[in-house]
């Protein structure tokens, strides 16, 4: 399942990451793992946020997906299940 995990960061956190320069490996550790189709980055409501959009296959994958954001980032942690376009037009046309 299409799922998209909205990650905000702690800002004492982040800031501590950046300045030891592990802000970089923590990312790409993620990225590696998750593999996600589409990976934004950005602040939203003044704190350092990621969303990545990823296919969770079972929700067994949410401990290994979910704590290396809790525990090296501190970070508020959201997940829940997406569509692309086509995803909802297959979705929509089971409704006739």
């Amino acid at each position: 399942m299409r799922v998209m995990l909205k990650a905000t960061l702690d800002t004492e956190k982040g800031n501590e990451v950046i300045r030891a320069g592990k802000m970089p490996q923590i990312i790409q550790e993620a990225m590696e793992k998750l593999r996600p189709e589409a990976a934004y980055f950005g602040p939203m409501g003044g704190r350092r946020t990621c969303f990545l959009v990823f296919d969770m296959q079972d929700s067994s994958q949410m401990p290994p997906a979910l704590e290396p954001f809790f525990t090296d980032l501190n970070a508020e942690i959201e997940v829940c299940p997406v569509m692309n376009g086509d995803d909802l037009q297959k979705g929509l046309s089971q409704l006739r």
